[in-house]
């Protein structure tokens, strides 16, 4: 059985690490550097950093932070925020990392995605999903022509489950500034077909809010992809990293404010894990 992952996010504003709730209100929690190398140290299994206003304000990730971030871990590192294009990869797999995490740029030119993976493989490529859940008398519409999800059938990966409820969720872009009109499920199982190697999954309802993961949504994704989940949003304690993996069948979980404020260590989580039954990296 492979290893869940536990990743510390490092969401980055004018090069410092901030956190909010529901995408606003931001506070400072630190230098990123720093904070990089503190988690690699402590045995992380991967970083995620997201420059969280690129996108926004329309311009490149901020590089330098990026090469003093990835000069500090020896973990996989994946960095994300104002991707526009294959050249945008290029630039950031030469300054140190790993992996990229393309949202905005995917939703809006899906050849990306494709085009990324035929580049540098397909375990470089992470698509970001921001989801938000929707009014059930107002569900919104389906993607057309993306086809299942290499070749297994709809009932295996969960689909029927999913399509039997009355919920759904929406795809955001622009830092959750932006409604696409999207299906998150249609998305994400597109999103594997053009090439993405894993999906980050970020509920825009729980970010934050130290309520748990959106378990309903992350269980509805994972069982819609055959490619790994990474849970996002709403980590409060321990527990809400268990049940992300034993109930939301998500591959690896996210989180920030719970290590970021040193409420818990990365190897009190793992620890915690492992007395839950979840194999965990030590």
């Amino acid at each position: 059985m492979l290893s869940k992952r536990v990743i510390p996010c490092l969401d980055v504003k004018d090069g410092r690490v901030v956190k909010g709730i529901n995408f606003v209100n931001l506070k400072d929690a630190g230098s990123p550097v720093e904070q990089a190398r503190i988690y690699s140290d402590s045995g992380a299994d991967e970083l995620v950093f997201l420059d969280i206003t690129a996108s926004v304000e329309a311009r490149p990730s901020i590089l330098e932070v990026v090469r003093s971030t990835a000069e500090q871990v020896f973990i996989p590192f994946t960095v994300g925020g104002g991707i526009r294009n294959i050249e945008d990869i290029r630039v950031l797999l030469r300054a140190g990392a790993d992996k990229i995490s393309i949202n905005t740029a995917a939703v809006e030119n899906p050849d990306l995605v494709g085009q990324g993976s035929q580049a540098f493989g397909s375990q470089c490529i992470v698509v970001a999903v921001d989801a938000k859940r929707q009014r059930t008398e107002n569900p919104v519409k389906p993607l057309r022509g993306h086809g299942a999800s290499r070749g297994q059938k709809a009932e295996d990966r969960g689909e029927k489950e999913y399509l039997s409820s009355d919920l759904s969720w929406e795809v955001y872009t622009y830092g959750g500034r932006k409604p696409t009109g999207i299906d998150v499920i249609d998305w994400a199982k597109k999103a594997e077909s053009l090439g993405a190697g894993e999906i980050l999954l970020t509920s825009m309802d729980r970010d934050g809010t130290r309520a748990g993961y959106d378990l309903e949504l992350t269980k509805a994704v994972s069982g819609a992809v055959n490619i790994p989940v990474i849970a996002s949003g709403g980590a409060g304690s321990l527990d809400d990293l268990s049940k992300a993996f034993s109930e939301g069948k998500a591959d690896a979980v996210l989180a920030a404010s719970i290590f970021h404020y040193g409420e818990f260590s990365i190897s009190e989580t793992k620890k915690y894990l492992r007395n839950k039954g979840i194999t965990v990296r030590m």
